[in-house]
Parts: structure tokens; C-alpha cells; sequence
């Protein structure tokens, strides 16, 4: 009640001259009061709701209705009002039987004068009460709000005592880890914790015992009920001194599916960097390759069939062959080999390699396909593709030892929002599924990180190169589409390949057929320009031995200037030139040459190289600036003298038509 408004008083008394005596004593009593009397039940139930009194004064005694009555329904109306027993005599027995039914007070009415007083005091103990009752109330709103708060966060809260036992649990913990909280109380937390992750939490704990109340950060893999692994991250908070708590404190939350995506995006940013490594070293080892294999076909041509020399020569040159065969499958994994693109079907595919893979894996396993009767159509080069299947399968076979069963599996699928969420690699869309499956020893999360990488392998030395998936990396890669892994230790593995479709109908598939080879030979001036310099003098011998003239050029500034004649105007009438070389490249001096003269114009390099940021291919710009044919290395003497006579052919063709 604020102080300037009047004291509100409702007087139960059926002598209206003794109601008049309190009412003068009130006065004496200088208490602002605004009064009312009654004596009637009925009446003072309405007084309470019009009046709305803010202490009562009864009479003990008041026929038909006294001050017991009048509290009884004050206590089931309005308990908060205060009554005080107004009497002409009462007993201390009595008296007490007031008070403990309620009653805040009572005044003999021959001693007034207590009357301010008990009043001030009854009004002071019910703003008490009141006071209390809303801090109580304020108090089960808070408990309420804090255990709803804890209860259905998302967020869970565990209690743990200082050797790490598990006093309480919140109900988020079924929900992240699949326990109940009978399962889950009372157990030691390290139980649960990866044994590569408990020593780094025992710090952690030890850093939260050392500083109590301070927040000590905390991540590891913690077993759910099912038996997975599930990342989880949290804070510990040691309040073991707070009498309320008494605990540990750590509020966590998983994050799994943010792990598993920073992690594919670390993946791909790794792989990305060893394919430029790989690119790097592929290109390189391609000049290093053109050297040898050149010179040991010019010894095979000098030396005589009976020679005993022979034999060695024929295995350096079986040698680089190899080699050329692994920096291919470096090139196809960093993306940088010649593809050549039809759209083609792969149920098409399949058989046709059918049984080729059935000599490959062997009678011990089972081979099946499952092929989807109106598969879509991919946009991708046969041979390619054919590669990744046979390396597949290949990779399967080595995993079942003892036998088993292998799948092809291939069906349309669309690739929604809520799958590209997880694999953000992926654009979602219509895609054509290839899956290999095999019932063999399945893999670990840790070999399932590493197994496109190159020159990785689970095999025993001498079994395998580690380059095959690495391969089909790169070539479901290059062609536009995704792979990933599914496989657990003792479950086999699934590997789902996953490639764009197309609307357009199907190209025929063309079977190559080796041809005789051709001898050919001429006599004609070709500048070879190359900054190797061992390359430069291989690629010399080869064509000098096949009649031509030959003028070199370590760089585009000095062939230019034998184009130009500044070195005695030779006559040139050919440019055999690489593509990536330092100072100026091979793409300015092609442009240059073939602005100054129409000769034919062979591009070469050490692989077809597309820039990841632009998507530049500098063989295909090569071919747009004036070349007339490109050729990668390491090449055979062969493919050299046959690229040199198409374009001396088409040199011809175009001169005569112009005519």
C-alpha cells in the first residue's frame, strides 16, 4: 500500500458504538483509514470483493456470525488480508486457538490502545509473507525455466566428480549418445572416451581441477551406444567448491557431421595439392623419360639382332615404358591427361569387359552385375572409364583373399540438398551411380583418409604400386563426377562412383585396332624448340636419323630469331615446339611464328595441362593459335614421325586448296 493512500478497514462488530471506539482509536492512533462495518456473512463476503479491505477487525462474539467464521472465509477467499480478534474478554486458551488458526493478533477492547500497534505489526507481517511468496514464486519460475533449460537443450550437461565419475547426466545425453541415464550415471567417463584421445582429456580434467570456475576446452570421439564413434566437444567448468553443485561441470555438444565436413574439405584440399605435386613431377619425369626411351630406341636401331648388348637395351627401354606407364596414372590422378569424351552408356561398357574381369578376380569369387534396364547416358571417355571399373574390381579382388563376392551395380539416382550437405564436393542433380562392391576385410576411418592418395597401400611390398584408386580419383574427377568410400573392418566395402547425366543419345563405342606401322622418312628443315636441354638433343638424333635437318632452339627468343633470320635466314619448314617453358612460352612464340610464316606448327608437352582455377588447356590454346597437331611425352619415334607427316600432309592439302 502506498503511504498517501488510506488504510482500508473492515470492522465485523454488531455493536455499531464499540465498532465506533476502534474506529476513534485508529484515529488516536494517526493511521489514514477509510472503515467499514458489518456483521452478516453475506455482507462481508461483498465487502471483500467492493471494499477490498486491507485488514480485517472482528469481533469474537458476534451472534450468527464472530471472528472465527469471518476467518475461515478470509483463509479460503483472500488469505493475504490479515484479521485481527477484536474482543470484550477472551482467555488465553481461546487466544491461542486464534492465532493458531490464523489470526494475526487480538486486542481486548478495554486495551485499545494496542490496537495501532497490532495493526501496524499485522500489516508488516503480511508485506512479508507477500515478500516471501513472491521471492518463492520467482524462485519455482527460475527452477522451472533452468530445468527446462537443461532438459530439453540440445546441448547436453554431465556432473563429474574429480576421478571422472559420472554423478549426472542430462536427457540430451540418449538423444547424442544413445544411453539411458541409468546406463549412463555412475560410470567413469574415460570408459566411453577413444583410447587415441583419454590422455588428452586426463589434461584437460587436470587443467579444470587446477582452476576451479575457469572454462577448459574439450574435444575427443566418445563411444555411443551403438558401438560408432562420435565427436564430441565441450567445456569443463569445476565448481566442486559450489555446495549446489559439488561437480565438474561439462556442457557438450556433438559435432560429428561438422567433423566429417571439414574433413571432406580437407581432403579435397589435399588432394587437390598433391595433384598439383603429381602433375609437377609427371611433367617433369616425362622430359626425364623422352631422353631415355629416345636414346634406347636409337640403340636398338644401331645394334644388330645377334648383338648380346641387345637384350640389355630392350629392358631399359621395357623400363621406361613402365615408368611412362606410372607418370600416366600420376597425370590421370592430378587431372592432366588427354581425354577423349563421348556419351556412352555404361551398361554398354560393362559387358564388354565382363570377361576380362572375370580372368582378372579369379574362380574363388563370385562375380554379378545388376544393371539398371533404362540407365541415363554419361558424357566420358570409354578407355577411361573402362580403367576405372578394371581398377575397381582389381582393388575388390585384392581384398578377398579367401573368396567372396563381387558387384556391379549401376542405376540413376538424384543426388538431393540434404546428401550435398554432407558431401559439399557435390552439386546436386541427376547422376548415373557405378558401384563395385565386395564382401572383403572392409576398411578403417584412418585407411578410408588415405586410399586415394598416391603410392598409398594396405598391400604387402611388391603387390601394387598404391596408384589405382589414385587413378580412378583422378579420372571420376576429370570427367565431372564424385567417389566415396563405404566400408567398415569385416563388412567389404561399396565404392559408389558418381557421374553427371546426359540427355544426349549414346555415341558408338569404336574397338582400336593396332595397324601395321609405316615407315616414313623425309627431308625437310624442322627447328625443335625445347629449354631440356637432354629432350632437345634425343628429339635431334631421331628426326636426323629419319633424314630431316634439324636446327635448335633452347628457348622461344632464340627461335625467333632463327625464324626471322637473324642467324643466316635458314629455311625452316617445320616448329616442333614445347608448349611450358620459362621466359617465353611456347603458346607466344607459336602465335609469333605463325603470324610471320605458314609453316606447319607440332605442339608437345609433358601432359595436357588445365589450370584448376580457370580451366585453361595450353595444348588445346596451343591448336587455337596455329598448331597444327600435339603430342605428349614421352613419345615413341614412331608417333613423332607420324604427327610430322600429318602435318606436312595438311600443310599441303590447305596450300593446294588455296591455289
Amino acid at each position: 500500500m502506498a503511504p498517501s493512500q488510506a488504510l482500508r478497514v473492515l470492522v465485523v462488530e454488531d455493536r455499531p458504538e464499540d465498532a465506533e471506539l476502534a474506529i476513534r482509536e485508529l484515529r488516536r492512533a494517526e493511521l489514514n483509514c477509510e472503515t467499514r462495518r458489518v456483521d452478516k456473512a453475506d455482507a462481508f463476503r461483498r465487502a471483500l470483493g467492493e471494499f477490498r479491505p486491507d485488514i480485517v477487525l472482528a469481533d469474537y462474539t458476534v451472534p450468527g456470525f464472530g471472528g472465527m467464521a469471518a476467518l475461515e472465509i478470509l483463509k479460503a477467499e483472500a488469505p493475504a488480508i490479515p484479521l485481527i480478534i477484536v474482543t470484550g474478554s477472551l482467555d488465553e486458551e481461546t487466544a491461542a486457538e486464534c492465532i493458531k488458526s490464523g489470526a494475526a493478533d487480538y486486542v481486548v477492547k478495554t486495551n485499545l490502545i494496542r490496537l495501532g500497534p497490532a495493526i501496524s505489526g499485522a500489516l508488516a507481517y503480511a508485506q512479508s509473507q507477500a515478500d516471501k511468496q513472491v521471492a518463492e514464486s520467482a524462485l519455482r519460475i527460475s527452477e522451472r525455466r533452468f530445468r527446462a533449460l537443461v532438459e530439453e537443450s540440445w546441448d547436453a550437461v554431465a556432473l563429474f566428480a574429480g576421478d571422472g565419475t559420472i554423478l549426472y547426466g542430462s536427457p540430451a545425453t540418449t538423444r547424442l549418445l544413445g544411453y539411458e541415464l541409468t546406463e549412463f550415471v555412475g560410470r567413469n567417463a574415460m570408459e566411453l572416451i577413444h583410447p587415441d584421445d583419454r590422455a588428452g582429456v586426463l589434461v584437460r580434467l587436470q587443467d579444470a581441477m587446477a582452476a576451479p570456475r575457469a572454462p577448459v576446452q574439450v574435444a575427443a570421439r566418445v563411444r555411443h551406444k551403438n558401438g560408432s564413434w562420435r565427436y564430441l566437444e565441450g567445456v569443463f567448468t569445476n565448481l566442486i567448491d559450489d555446495p549446489s553443485v559439488g561437480a565438474i561441470v561439462n556442457n557438450y555438444r556433438d559435432v560429428t557431421d561438422r567433423r566429417i565436413l571439414e574433413e571432406q574439405v580437407m581432403m579435397s584440399q589435399k588432394m587437390e595439392a598433391i595433384g598439383r605435386l603429381a602433375g609437377g613431377v609427371a611433367h617433369d619425369f616425362n622430359n626425364i623419360l623422352t631422353a631415355i626411351g629416345g636414346y634406347s630406341d636409337l640403340l636398338l636401331a644401331d645394334l644388330p639382332p645377334d648383338d648380346r648388348r641387345r637384350h640389355d637395351v630392350e629392358e631399359i627401354h621395357q623400363a621406361t615404358q613402365r615408368a611412362a606407364a606410372l607418370t600416366q596414372q600420376l597425370l590421370a590422378f592430378s587431372r592432366r591427361q588427354v581425354l577423349q569424351p563421348k556419351v556412352i552408356n555404361l551398361n554398354a561398357l560393362v559387358p564388354d569387359i565382363e570377361k576380362m574381369l572375370r580372368r582378372l578376380i579369379g574362380e574363388d569369387i563370385l562375380f554379378a552385375t545388376v544393371l539398371h534396364p533404362r540407365l541415363g547416358n554419361v558424357r566420358a571417355d570409354p578407355g577411361q572409364l573402362e580403367q576405372v571399373i578394371v581398377n575397381l574390381a582389381v582393388n575388390a579382388r585384392d581384398a578377398m583373399s579367401d573368396g567372396g563376392r563381387l558387384t556391379i551395380e549401376t542405376r540413376n539416382v538424384e543426388l538431393d540438398e540434404a546428401y550435398t550437405a554432407e558431401h559439399p564436393a557435390v552439386n546436386p542433380g541427376r547422376y548415373v551411380m557405378l558401384a563395385v562392391t565386395d564382401t572383403g576385410v572392409g576398411m578403417d576411418e584412418e585407411t578410408k583418409a588415405r586410399i586415394f592418395e598416391p603410392f598409398f597401400t594396405t598391400k604387402v611390398r611388391g603387390k601394387g604400386t598404391g596408384l589405382g584408386l589414385a587413378t580412378v580419383y583422378g579420372i571420376v574427377q576429370q570427367t565431372g563426377g564424385h567417389i566415396w568410400p563405404y566400408s567398415e573392418p569385416g563388412r567389404g566395402t561399396t565404392m559408389r562412383v558418381y557421374l553427371p547425366r546426359v540427355d544426349a543419345p549414346a555415341d558408338p563405342i569404336e574397338h582400336s585396332r593396332d595397324a601395321a606401322p609405316e615407315t616414313l622418312r623425309g627431308s625437310e628443315t624442322i627447328l625443335v624448340v625445347e629449354d631440356e636441354a637432354p629432350v632437345r638433343a634425343v628429339t635431334r638424333q631421331l628426326l636426323e636419323r629419319n633424314g630431316y635437318t634439324v636446327l635448335e632452339a633452347p628457348d622461344g627468343p632464340a627461335a625467333l630469331a632463327l625464324v626471322d633470320g637473324e642467324e643466316g635466314g635458314r629455311h625452316i619448314d617445320l616448329l616442333l615446339t614445347d608448349v611450358i617453358m620459362p621466359g617465353m612460352s611456347g603458346l607466344d612464340a607459336i602465335s609469333y611464328i605463325r603470324r610471320q610464316s605458314g609453316i606447319p606448327i607440332i605442339a608437345m608437352s609433358g601432359f595436357r595441362l588445365r589450370d584448376s582455377r580457370n580451366s585453361i588447356d595450353y595444348l588445346g590454346m596451343a591448336m587455337q593459335r596455329g598448331a597444327s597437331a600435339c603430342i605428349c611425352k614421352p613419345f615413341a619415334p614412331q608417333q613423332l614421325i607420324e604427327a610430322i607427316d600429318r602435318s606436312f600432309l595438311l600443310a599441303s592439302s590447305t596450300t593446294g586448296s588455296m591455289q
